[in-house]
């Protein structure tokens, strides 16, 4: 990670366009916006469905490109590199929890969590185990840890989901709807997780997300309408 403390800015977009459809069905769906993202804060935004929540978060997480802005990480432009520099740049500094956990369910959750560790590289098998079994403990699933994904409840892979996006000590933890498909107690877990992190290790969590309890305990709070903050 880098050595920035919180407070400072890790990412930041300027000026993000994006259409998406085709000739008459072509919808613009940002329309010039600005964001940043501090570490050690979490950063809710809100908004109805379809104002372009989702598609922000993508373009944040560099798996999409704009049409037209930029986009900053760590200082460095990033938003319009090649495709092998974001893919690189998504790795180091990223992580992920999709609304849907996207787990290869023929694996174990040990195994899930350990893959964008290996993909990474840096640490070694016992290094990258110990780690995935550390974290699966701190979403309560210590005990399921070699439990194959089609064996865990839809909350439960949801967890792992959370624990794989941590893996990689990431400086920015993107979270679309990370709570959407938990119970009350498990949505204060993960949310509670992200919150800490957050403040202990200078992470910044961009959230999507519609549970009003989740935005109204987060650091910051960005309404979006038709493309735009309000």
């Amino acid at each position: 990670m880098s050595t920035l403390k919180n407070g400072e800015i890790v990412i930041r977009c300027e000026n993000l366009h994006r259409s998406l459809g085709r000739d008459a069905g072509r919808v613009h769906v940002l329309r010039g916006v600005s964001f940043e993202a501090e570490r050690g804060r979490v950063h809710a935004i809100v908004g109805p469905s379809g104002c372009g929540k989702s598609t922000l978060l993508y373009q944040l997480g560099l798996l999409d490109r704009p049409d037209d802005g930029r986009i900053w990480i760590d200082g460095e432009l990033i938003s319009n590199s090649s495709d092998e520099l974001r893919t690189a740049a998504r790795g180091l500094h990223l992580g992920f929890v999709f609304q849907f956990h996207f787990l290869l369910l023929e694996f174990s959750a040990l195994e899930n969590v350990m893959m964008p560790m290996r993909k990474l590289g840096r640490l070694d098998e016992a290094a990258m185990a110990a780690r995935a079994r550390h974290l699966l403990g701190e979403v309560g699933l210590g005990e399921k840890t070699h439990r194959l994904g089609n064996e865990l409840s839809g909350g439960e892979q949801q967890r792992v989901a959370v624990a794989r996006a941590l893996a990689n000590e990431p400086s920015v933890i993107l979270a679309d709807e990370p709570t959407g498909n938990l119970d009350q107690r498990n949505s204060e877990l993960v949310f509670g997780l992200l919150a800490r992190l957050a403040r202990e290790n200078g992470q910044a969590v961009v959230l999507v997300t519609h549970n009003p309890d989740i935005a109204k305990r987060s650091d910051r709070v960005l309404e979006m309408r038709d493309g735009v903050f309000i």
